[in-house]
C-alpha cells in the first residue's frame, strides 16, 4: 500500500454511530501506529421548534473526510414542543447534510459510509411516484460529496443517477459464512448437503454470488402479489412459488438484503420446511424487525427458523441482540479497510470481491475439521 495518503484522515460519526465508528477508529489508529483519535466531533443540535444545525468543533480544511451514517437508527431523539421523537430517515439524511453544510467545501474530499441506502426501496418510478433515492444522490453530490459507499443495495443501478461519482456498492458475503462457519456445528458445503435460497427474483444476484462461491445449488421463491390493492406503501404477497431443485434432507441458507417485518422469511421458511429442509439459516445484510420480534419468535420456537445472520451496520434493540436464534455479524474490521485503503488513494475493488479470501477460509477451516465440503 502506498505511503502517500490523499489527505490527512478524519472520520465523522453520526448520531446513533457512536459504538461503529469507535471500532472503525480503533483499527486505524492499531494500523497506523497512531495514539490520536481519527474521529472529528460534529454535533447537530435541535432548537425546541424542531429546527436543527451543524457545529463542527475543528477545521477540515484539505482533509480527507469520511461520515458514517445510519439513516434507519430509530433508538436516537430529540426534543421538539416538549415531545421527545424518535428520528426518521428524514431527519438523518438532514443532518447528513447540515455536517457536509458546516464544512463548507475546504475538505478536499468527502465520503459517505451509508450501509443502508437512504430511500433505497423507492429507486425506480411506476406511474406517478418520486424517485426519492436519485434526488437523494443527486443533492449529495451537488454539495460536493465525492464518494458514497452503500451496502447490499435494494436495486445498485440507482447509481445511475450520479454515473460521474463513486458509488460502491458492497456485500457481505465474506463476513456472513465466517460467521456461519463459526457459530453452527456439523456444517457441510457440499452441494448434496446445503444450498442457497432466494426469496424473490429481485435478490437473485447476491444469492447467485453466493451459489457461485460455495458451489452449491440455488433454488428461488417466486412472489405472487395482489397489485389491484396497496398496504403498508406495497402490494401485498398471495403466495410464494419455489423454483429449484428439491431441498430434502438439506440445510437451507435464505439469502436476502434485509428483514423487514419478517413475515415473507418466515412463509418462505414454512415453505422449505414442508418440502423436507433440515436447518434454516437467514442472511440479511439489515435486520429492520419493524413489526417487532414475536412473529420470529414463534418461527424459532416453530422450528422454522435455526439461526438469523444481520450485520450490526445498522441499529440493534438490546432485545434483539438477546433472542437465541440471532448472530451479529461485526463489519467494523471491513470498513477500517476501506477507509484505509481510499486514504492512501489505493484502489478497493480487491476488496469488493472476496473470492480468494473465502476460499482460502473454507479450505482452512476444513483442514482444522470444522467444516466439510
Amino acid at each position: 500500500m502506498s505511503s502517500e495518503l490523499f489527505g490527512e484522515l478524519s472520520v465523522i460519526g453520526m448520531r446513533g454511530c457512536e459504538e461503529f465508528t469507535n471500532q472503525v477508529d480503533r483499527y486505524l489508529m492499531e494500523w497506523r501506529s497512531s495514539v490520536h483519535s481519527f474521529i472529528v466531533e460534529a454535533n447537530c443540535p435541535r432548537f425546541g421548534s424542531g429546527e436543527g444545525k451543524c457545529l463542527l468543533h475543528q477545521s477540515l480544511r484539505g482533509h480527507d473526510v469520511y461520515i458514517v451514517t445510519d439513516m434507519f437508527n430509530y433508538g436516537v431523539t430529540y426534543t421538539m414542543y416538549g415531545r421527545t421523537v424518535p428520528m426518521s430517515p428524514d431527519d438523518h439524511f438532514q443532518d447528513l447534510k447540515r455536517i457536509i453544510a458546516a464544512i463548507a467545501g475546504k475538505a478536499r474530499r468527502i465520503s459517505i459510509i451509508m450501509p443502508m441506502l437512504y430511500e433505497g426501496r423507492q429507486h425506480k418510478r411506476t406511474g406517478r411516484e418520486s424517485l426519492d433515492c436519485a434526488v437523494a444522490l443527486q443533492e449529495l453530490v451537488h454539495m460536493g460529496v465525492e464518494n458514497i459507499i452503500t451496502f447490499d443495495a435494494h436495486d445498485s443501478r440507482v447509481q445511475n443517477a450520479i454515473p460521474l461519482s463513486g458509488f460502491d456498492d458492497v456485500r457481505c458475503t465474506y463476513q456472513m459464512i465466517k460467521a456461519l462457519v463459526k457459530t453452527t456445528d456439523d456444517l457441510s458445503f457440499n452441494k448434496n448437503d446445503i444450498c442457497i435460497v432466494s426469496p424473490d427474483e429481485g435478490g437473485m444476484s447476491r444469492c447467485i454470488y453466493y451459489s457461485s462461491v460455495l458451489k452449491v445449488d440455488l433454488g428461488m421463491f417466486y412472489k405472487r402479489r395482489n397489485y389491484s390493492v396497496i398496504v403498508d406503501g406495497k402490494n401485498p404477497i398471495e403466495a410464494h412459488e419455489y423454483l429449484g431443485k428439491s431441498v430434502s434432507g438439506k440445510d437451507v441458507i435464505i439469502v436476502d438484503d434485509m428483514i423487514s417485518s419478517g413475515t415473507s422469511i418466515i412463509e418462505v421458511a414454512k415453505k422449505l420446511k414442508e418440502r423436507g429442509a433440515k436447518r434454516i439459516f437467514v442472511f440479511a445484510t439489515f435486520g429492520l424487525f419493524c413489526n417487532g420480534l414475536e412473529t420470529v419468535d414463534e418461527a424459532y420456537n416453530a422450528g422454522l427458523i435455526t439461526k438469523i445472520f444481520t450485520t450490526n451496520l445498522i441499529y440493534r434493540t438490546d432485545e434483539l441482540k438477546s433472542r437465541p436464534w440471532y448472530v451479529e455479524v461485526n463489519m467494523c474490521k471491513y470498513v477500517s479497510l476501506m477507509i484505509d485503503t481510499l486514504n492512501h488513494d489505493e484502489s478497493i475493488s480487491s476488496i469488493l470481491n472476496p473470492v480468494k479470501r473465502i476460499e482460502a477460509f473454507i479450505e482452512r477451516k476444513v483442514e482444522e475439521g470444522k467444516l466439510k465440503i
